[in-house]
This record gives C-alpha cells, structure tokens and sequence, in this order.
C-alpha cells in the first residue's frame, strides 16, 4: 500500500475514529491519543490491511478495541467518583441545556449500548453495519438500541417533571 493509497483509505476515516473514541473516553486528548497510536499501527502494517474488505468497519473495532483496552487501565474508583460529582451537576443544570443533557444520560449507559446509540443516532450506520462493527447480531443491536433509548427517554422525562416542579414552586 502506497501512501496515496494509505492517505485516501485509511487516513480519510481518522475524523469518525475520533468521534467514535471519544464516546468511549470522554476526553479530546484521550481519543486524539487512540486515533494517532492506531493510525501509527495501521501504517506500520499497511500491507496487511489489504486484506481486509470493509476497513471503516475494521478501523472503528480497532477504535473499540484499543478503547476499552485503555479504560481497563484507568482507576474504577476515580471513575466512579466522577461520574457521581457528573450526575450531580446533571441535575443542577438550567433546562436550556437539554443537549447537554442527553449527552450526558447517553454517555451513562452501559458500554454497548453507548456504542450503539452512537452508531445510530449520530453516526447513522445501518443495524447491519453495527452489527459487523460489534461483532454483535443484528436483533441483539436493536435490543440495546431500544434499551438505550428507553433508559434515555425515561431521565429526560424525569428531568422535564424535576424542572416543571421547579418552576410551580
């Protein structure tokens, strides 16, 4: 593989590696980190990635992969802590920042399902697509995709009665 041919397939997908990373990591830094350390790794085997049909798909697992790899090593408690002290200004919040909320609410869901909603809500991939991208079946995709909307759906209507019980006080 030339570097014309490495610059036009491998390193066209690095903006969706990113976004994709960091849903996992939650830090700019962190998930321009995995794209730079996997890119390095697919140039150092740019021959061998010939051989793999769908590289979008073969990339965004690496991105998984090298994703939870990384949190593994992280310290669960510190972790844990955060995301109490986030959940907390959660609920602090105005209203108006609904976005942030969701955001927020998605990125507590549980791991595949994260992944899923990002794949399909923002990143519009097909059932089938993320199916192959999460070595998952297709029906157990639309599971998680319907638990995470659900659980989702359920902390916004929750915030919505918490800010309505705000305002007639």
């Amino acid at each position: 593989m030339t570097q014309e041919t490495f610059k036009s397939t491998v390193f066209i997908l690095k903006n969706e590696m990113y976004r994709f990373a960091k849903r996992f990591v939650m830090s700019s830094d962190e998930a321009e980190d995995v794209v730079q350390d996997l890119m390095i790794k697919f140039w150092q085997k740019k021959d061998e990635l010939e051989q793999f049909g769908n590289l979008k798909s073969y990339a965004l697992k690496a991105v998984r992969n090298e994703c939870l790899n990384r949190l593994k090593h992280h310290d669960v408690k510190l972790g844990f802590a955060d995301m109490q002290l986030h959940r907390s200004e959660l609920y602090s919040m105005e209203v108006n920042n609904l976005k942030e909320h969701v955001i927020g609410f998605i990125n507590q869901l549980p791991e595949k399902q994260k992944m899923v909603i990002h794949l399909k809500d923002v990143e519009e991939y097909d059932v089938s697509e993320i199916a192959e991208m999460l070595e998952m079946e297709e029906n157990a995709v639309r599971v998680n995709l319907m638990r995470a909307r659900q659980k989702v759906k359920e902390q916004i209507s929750q915030l919505m009665s918490y800010e309505q019980r705000q305002i007639s006080k």
